[in-house]
């Protein structure tokens, strides 16, 4: 068997009601804590009002969209204007990519891009971060148990990776009540994001026993999930989404994920396209033309069968033709299409330049060529 590693936060805790553990959690990291939120989480004036009363001195940063290396320099600033010791995140995953990053950061003295990847050096941190507990408010980035921030980088026109080892949360403490409510489109996204998360990892060239046993648990979860919330709320499916996003998290950690992400790093840094959306409506292109060349070259085939059995079992797709028709599932559910913000006329292959050379693009189970590439983008347009 081939060795392999698994890397995961210090403690996860999740289930429906352990938000309300983080105000005895958090003080024995820290009491000087820097408060990364997003503005709509209005639970987190609750948690901050606990802290306080146990003692610890909390300063607020509000995160307003993805993070980009300027939003990052102010949250650094923030925090070392308050001397902080711990950082705490609440929010959906560009939240919590924001407070990872600052967490990393903020012990240290060197520049970001020092260490961002594809625009940076991707240099290790110089020092261990500070410790760091996440709280996700929706299920799809898995953020929470992840070694990576993604960071925009304005100029490049690209989204990219702060990466290091020593970035996975000290706690991750998943509450699916805190989904509860989440806007349809918002769960539709982020949930689709979190199923693509489990399938490229389950096909990368890097799975694992580890990361495979995983995945066989939270896609069929996940699936039945993401269609029920497709139809309303429903407590049960938030649970079951939070499961599949926390797995999918850890999956991707440990096994990478593949060409659906080595695109949306560059398609979201050029055109702020929501993260989700991209997934969703990348995802059967890529998987139509990995499992084609696969089967060209004689290369077994049996997980896209899995996969297709699963999607199709879940939102009662042709098994035969479900990478095909997940486009058109996309459409009925109201998911955007890309051409929402890829113009006619941009520059395709120049985007496919880009994502061929993406860290994500790295773990795909086949190289696709160029031309394949250019014709999964199209088709995701």
């Amino acid at each position: 068997m081939t060795p392999f590693s698994f890397t995961g936060p210090g403690r996860i805790i999740f289930g429906r009601g352990v938000a309300q553990d983080a105000s005895t959690l958090i003080p024995p990291l820290g009491t000087r804590v820097l408060m990364v939120r997003g503005s709509s989480v209005a639970w987190v004036d609750t948690l901050i009002t606990a802290l306080e009363q146990s003692g610890c001195v909390v300063t607020p940063f509000v995160g307003h969209g993805e993070p980009d290396i300027e939003t990052v320099s102010r949250a650094l600033d923030t925090g070392r204007t308050a001397a902080v010791d711990v950082v705490v995140a609440v929010g959906g995953g560009a939240v919590i990519d924001l407070g990872k990053a600052t967490a990393a950061l903020l012990s240290g003295t060197t520049d970001i891009l020092h260490h961002l990847e594809g625009v940076g050096a991707a240099a290790p941190l110089t020092a261990d971060p500070l410790p760091f507990v996440a709280l996700p408010t929706t299920s799809g980035t898995g953020a929470e148990v992840t070694k990576n921030a993604v960071i925009s980088v304005p100029d490049a026109g690209r989204k990219v990776s702060l990466r290091d080892d020593r970035m996975v949360p000290d706690i991750a403490l998943v509450d699916p009540a805190l989904t509860d409510g989440c806007p349809r489109s918002v769960t539709l996204a982020s949930g689709f994001d979190a199923i693509t998360q489990l399938i490229e990892p389950y096909l990368s060239n890097r799975a694992n026993p580890m990361t495979d046993s995983l995945v066989r648990e939270a896609l069929p979860q996940g699936l039945k999930a993401l269609k029920l919330l497709s139809e309303g709320e429903n407590k049960a499916a938030r649970d079951g989404m939070s499961v599949a996003s926390l797995m999918g998290g850890l999956a991707l950690a440990n096994a990478g994920l593949g060409a659906v992400h080595g695109f949306a790093g560059v398609v979201g840094g050029r055109f702020n396209a929501p993260h989700g959306v991209i997934c969703a409506r990348l995802l059967g292109p890529v998987l139509l033309e990995n499992n084609q060349m696969l089967q060209q070259t004689g290369a077994d085939t049996t997980r896209f069968t899995e996969i297709a059995q699963l999607v199709s079992a879940a939102f009662s797709l042709p098994s035969d033709a479900c990478f095909g028709n997940l486009g058109d599932l996309l459409d009925r559910l109201g998911v955007p299409r890309l051409s929402d913000w890829i113009s006619a006329d941009a520059d395709l292959e120049a985007i496919v330049h880009e994502a061929a050379s993406a860290s994500s693009m790295k773990a795909n189970p086949c190289v696709l060529p160029k031309n394949t590439l250019l014709k999964i983008l199209e088709s995701a347009v």
